[in-house]
């Protein structure tokens, strides 16, 4: 499966998700960046809602979380992030049919 194969399962299976992390105008600090590392172990799968008073814009925030939560972004779509832990990841796009 291509990268761009995984992306789409990871966004079909995003699909029914709703956002379970908010990121406000606190930012991103280090207890956001635990429970989104929580989340990540548990569900494999998240959403994140950037609100609208954030600082930044989604885009940057995603980049920002993806690095310090060892975990690879899926998609950025208005103000929401979609992110899966590398295990998933990898595992997806390396899959043969």
């Amino acid at each position: 499966m291509t990268e761009k194969e995984a992306k789409k399962e990871l966004m079909r299976r995003a699909k029914d998700l709703s956002p379970t992390v908010h990121v406000g105008k606190d930012g991103i600090d280090e207890g956001l960046l635990n429970e989104i590392t929580a989340q990540l172990k548990n569900a494999r799968l998240i959403k994140i809602k950037v609100l609208s008073n954030a600082d930044g814009d989604a885009g940057s925030a995603a980049e920002s979380i993806a690095s310090s939560t060892n975990s690879v972004v899926v998609d950025v779509r208005g103000g929401v992030i979609v992110l899966t832990d590398k295990r998933t990841w990898t595992s997806l796009s390396q899959k043969k049919f």
